[in-house]
């Protein structure tokens, strides 16, 4: 594993909040793997979250009143079912996400 930095682009900075930018980045970080093959059809997959809400929206289907997460979790789901993706989702502390911004 490797320690990753992360900028906002232009379109996002200062434009959505932390969590919205989190559930972008899993919907992002999601289909790339996709589309370059590192996930594959009906692959199991460990995905850890640093944000309970985020575990609960996407674990227990909890709604978000933010409209674009909700929208990141549609889309994060319909990718899951397309593929027929196996998903744990993990809770880990902020410290351990290798994707923090320092």
């Amino acid at each position: 594993m490797s320690k990753e930095f992360r900028e906002h682009i232009g379109t996002y900075k200062d434009k959505v909040t932390n969590l919205q930018s989190k559930y972008i980045a899993l919907h992002v970080g999601l289909f790339w793997a996709i589309g370059v093959f590192i996930i594959k059809n009906e692959d199991a997959i460990k995905i850890k979250l640093d944000k309970k809400i985020m575990y609960d929206h996407l674990e227990s289907n909890l709604k978000s009143c933010d409209d674009l997460i909700q929208k990141r979790i549609q889309f994060i789901q319909q990718l899951i079912k397309q593929r027929n993706l196996k998903i744990e989702f993990q809770i880990i502390e902020e410290k351990q996400n290798l994707a923090k911004i320092d």
